[in-house]
């Protein structure tokens, strides 16, 4: 039989997937992470409430007491709004301690971390099988007897199917097989009725195996035990924790493990926003996932955590709904032809068109429509011309920054410039005054000049004026107001606007620059006026 015939054929996908995010938990081991009980609170109302998942993993037990706090604050604000079952944490084979450290939690489900391999349970613990199933018996009836739903992890399960699944079927078959000896019905644990393992939860600790592998050992699974509760939880050390994750639902898992952001130990964990989307998009699955509050809990934990999202993750990703390309743009457009089934309105996110070198008018219109700016097709073709210009020079160019290239384009009437930069240089050091040295082309001759200032830009219009009066004999406007203005966003390499007032022949002459650079910005702006005095000389 081929693998597709054997996914058909053990294809148990449950109507309804059950989501246990574990960011509060396993999320927390990311490397550098470390939550405080107040920000765990919050986290837990956003997932509970607003995000909806059907689980929380909110830490493990016994590692500190700000982790108890943690936990009690959690477990009161759930008790709160009905939602205590849903709360849980992560316990060990310790004799008690851990049952009784959630207990004072409030708490109402261990997850029981018990060896899924044979190599854990002998080279970590020490012990025959026998042994550690015997100790895990105690610690589930103890649980019960304590009030608490037990579910229970079989760590390293992927390593023990692989290399011992005999030793795998012996605990399986110790925690779910009838015992004669106590009466049990066939199908019933030896533990008792009250006294059964909700969920066994399958991880795959060390992010091993691949999706064909999961299809394989979870089919063994579900043959051998029809009638359990399987999670799975997986790990992305191969980049395959999503696709991991698909192929155990597709094979019977009721359950899935995620993590906000993929946070996790070394690689991370399955992300919740992509196991969500794939899920329903690609298989039809339905969680309770609100999927208009992935991108806030993503945000959010990306605040508390410290770790970026990088910019192309899948959904939450800053660039993951903005077209660059102009062709797209176009054929949005026109037919939406770029759509498709990740609408960015799902997300609580809206879709955006970048502004850069590869940016056509199709861009800029739909960036100039969101603003509410029409312009003439000669108007728009001049603005994705500076736009053009700007991305030549890797400067990049936001939808904030369009307004001022629109003014800075459209207050430039186009003529013919009389005045003309050629080249400069600007100096400065400590201890020493900036210098200035120029050469400039007016009305097609050029003149060099230098001098020294106050400031960068002081130093170039002191040299302006030395070659205006040395060799054209004329007098240079006197400036009136210096205004530079930096459009919103808070970015180091924004779009400076300069706006100088300039003092001419009894009148105000008011001109802008733009530019990345500050200094560069104020001489575009101071070469408009000059130009703009140019021309009207000329008309008279």
């Amino acid at each position: 039989m081929g693998t597709a015939q054997q996914v058909n054929s053990y294809k148990r996908m449950a109507p309804l997937v059950e989501i246990m995010d574990s960011t509060l938990r396993d999320g927390e081991q990311t490397n550098g992470v470390s939550f405080l009980p107040h920000e765990k609170l919050v986290m837990a109302r956003k997932l509970l409430r607003e995000v909806n998942v059907d689980r929380i993993e909110v830490a493990s037990a016994r590692v500190s007491d700000g982790e108890k706090e943690a936990v009690s604050m959690i477990c009161r604000y759930a008790a709160q709004i009905g939602k205590l079952d849903r709360v849980e944490v992560l316990g060990f084979v310790d004799g008690g301690k851990s049952v009784d450290w959630i207990v004072s939690c409030g708490g109402k489900t261990i997850n029981l971390l018990t060896k899924g391999s044979l190599k854990h349970c002998i080279n970590q613990l020490h012990k025959t099988p026998e042994e550690h199933i015997a100790d895990i018996i105690k610690e589930v009836e103890y649980a019960h007897r304590q009030g608490l739903s037990v579910n229970l992890y079989l760590e390293d399960w992927s390593n023990g199917m692989k290399d011992s699944p005999e030793y795998v079927y012996q605990l399986m078959d110790a925690l779910t097989s009838p015992n004669p000896s106590q009466g049990g019905e066939p199908g019933s644990s030896p533990l008792g009725r009250l006294g059964e393992v909700s969920r066994f939860m399958l991880p795959d600790t060390l992010g091993v195996m691949n999706p064909l592998q999961v299809v394989e050992y979870f089919r063994k699974m579900m043959k051998r035990y029809p009638d359990q509760h399987f999670d799975f939880h997986a790990h992305n050390d191969y980049d395959l924790a999503v696709s991991n994750s698909l192929a155990a639902v597709l094979s019977g898992a009721k359950g899935l493990h995620v993590t906000v952001n993929g946070l996790g130990e070394r690689c991370g964990n399955a992300p919740l926003a992509s196991v969500q989307v794939i899920l329903k998009d690609q298989f039809h699955a339905k969680t309770h996932i609100n999927e208009d509050q992935l991108n806030d809990i993503s945000r959010m934990v990306e605040s508390f955590s410290g770790i970026a999202v990088a910019p192309n993750q899948p959904i939450v990703g800053e660039n993951v709904f903005t077209q660059v390309a102009g062709v797209h743009a176009d054929g949005d457009s026109k037919d939406q032809l770029y759509y498709n089934e990740l609408m960015p309105e799902r997300f609580g996110r809206k879709r955006e068109y970048a502004l850069g070198k590869q940016s056509g008018r199709a861009n800029i219109a739909k960036n100039l429509e969101e603003l509410g700016l029409e312009l003439t097709p000669e108007q728009t073709r001049r603005v994705t011309q500076r736009i053009t210009e700007l991305g030549d020079k890797k400067e990049i160019v936001t939808q904030e920054d369009l307004p001022y290239i629109v003014s800075d384009v459209l207050k430039h009437d186009g003529s013919e410039d009389k005045v003309k930069l050629i080249s400069y240089v600007v100096s400065t050091a400590y201890g020493l005054k900036p210098g200035a040295n120029i050469k400039v082309e007016i009305n097609g001759k050029q003149y060099d000049g230098s001098a020294v200032g106050d400031g960068q830009y002081d130093a170039f219009v002191k040299a302006l004026r030395y070659i205006y009066k040395k060799y054209l004999d004329r007098t240079f406007p006197i400036l009136a107001n210096y205004q530079v203005s930096i459009p919103p966003g808070g970015r180091t390499d924004a779009l400076v606007q300069t706006v100088i007032s300039w003092h001419h022949e009894g009148g105000l002459l008011r001109t802008r620059g733009l530019d990345a650079d500050q200094t560069e910005a104020a001489i575009k702006a101071t070469f408009k006026m000059l130009n703009i005095i140019e021309n009207e000389q000329k008309k008279q």
